[in-house]
């Protein structure tokens, strides 16, 4: 498990305080992160806290989060600078203080959990969305900013890239929907807040981010089940003929993109977040990763009879013209994010 004092993660905060987001916004607010123990959700606490180890900005770091022993795996004793609520976010959310920022966070995304517990990726989609709207409601209506999937658009025809207007079409009984579906009906329900109750939000439309910290056990997804296979120094395992084609965000790029959005964006507004500069197909990624590694491990292949759990629309890549208006682009090859995905994995 990746903790604040992996080099990389080190090294990637180094790099995202010299980019070009104004983080001096920052100074002197709360900021409550829900699913803190997540990838993304870590990478953004971390990013707070070396703010305020290295600038003094001042940020009152709040981690909600289920599991107190993962927290202390994630965080040690950053846990002793910031305020902690442990709890399910599909339970009310109490908080007496003042809150400027929500990121939202919470929430499984992978085959795995969507084979095994579709309920629960549900339920921190909507009723979990709605605790959080809940107690933005209850703090002077605190921004929210919403960690959605580019998966919401569904299956999009007639396009050469998707735009935040587009959407295409999804089936609700289809064992995969629980989680776009879910997603959607978020975005409604920040949508029916923001309408009624004035509150102020963002959605963020993220594409196949990646970097330490991902979970690589009981994930399903293609990068997090190559790298496992990597670090293990074992034979890659494709599930597919590797003929799909995906584009991959490494997470300091998808973080500077999150914090663009929370300081600049447009209220009401959602956001395609996605590097689309790097198209690969799934064999050619882990053609990548044998190589990076220096492995003289083969390809294997193992089509499953039963698919449930994957997405199967053709690639369509994201616009991205949004946020770059905001003043981000992408900066971290894919070479290079592997590398340092794979290399945090053996400290």
């Amino acid at each position: 498990m990746i903790n604040y004092e992996n080099s990389i993660v080190q090294e990637d905060l180094m790099f995202l305080i010299s980019s070009e987001v104004d983080f001096k916004e920052l100074k002197n607010t709360t900021i409550l992160v829900t699913g803190a123990t997540g990838m993304l959700a870590s990478y953004c606490c971390f990013l707070l806290f070396y703010l305020n180890e290295t600038q003094n900005y001042g940020i009152n770091i709040i981690l909600l989060a289920r599991k107190e022993e993962k927290l202390k795996k994630v965080y040690g004793d950053l846990l002793n600078k910031a305020e902690v609520i442990l709890q399910d976010v599909c339970m009310p959310i109490a908080y007496a203080g003042k809150i400027d920022y929500i990121i939202h966070a919470a929430g499984a995304a992978s085959p795995y959990f969507i084979k095994n517990d579709p309920v629960g990726i549900i339920r921190a989609n909507t009723e979990g969305t709605r605790n959080v709207l809940e107690l933005s409601r209850n703090t002077q209506n605190c921004k929210v900013v919403f960690l959605s999937t580019r998966e919401i658009y569904g299956e999009v025809e007639g396009v050469d890239k998707i735009s935040e207007e587009n959407m295409g079409v999804l089936d609700p009984l289809d064992a995969r929907s629980c989680y776009p579906e879910s997603k959607r009906l978020a975005e409604a329900l920040l949508k029916a807040y923001a309408t009624q109750f004035t509150i102020s939000f963002n959605t963020l439309r993220i594409a196949h981010s990646y970097g330490p910290g991902m979970q690589i056990d009981h994930d399903g997804r293609v990068m997090s089940d190559f790298i496992k296979d990597a670090v293990n120094q074992r034979d890659i395992v494709l599930k597919s003929t590797g003929e799909m084609e995906r584009a991959f965000c490494y997470i300091s790029d998808a973080v500077s993109a999150i914090f663009k959005v929370l300081i600049l964006g447009e209220n009401r507004t959602a956001y395609n977040i996605a590097n689309e500069l790097e198209p690969v197909t799934v064999k050619e990624l882990a053609a990548k990763i044998l190589v990076l590694t220096g492995s003289e491990k083969a390809i294997e292949f193992d089509l499953p009879t039963d698919k449930s759990g994957y997405t199967t629309y053709k690639r369509i890549p994201l616009d991205t013209t949004r946020v770059e208006k905001l003043g981000w682009k992408p900066q971290v090859s894919l070479d290079i994010g592997l590398s340092k995905t794979i290399n945090s994995f053996h400290e």
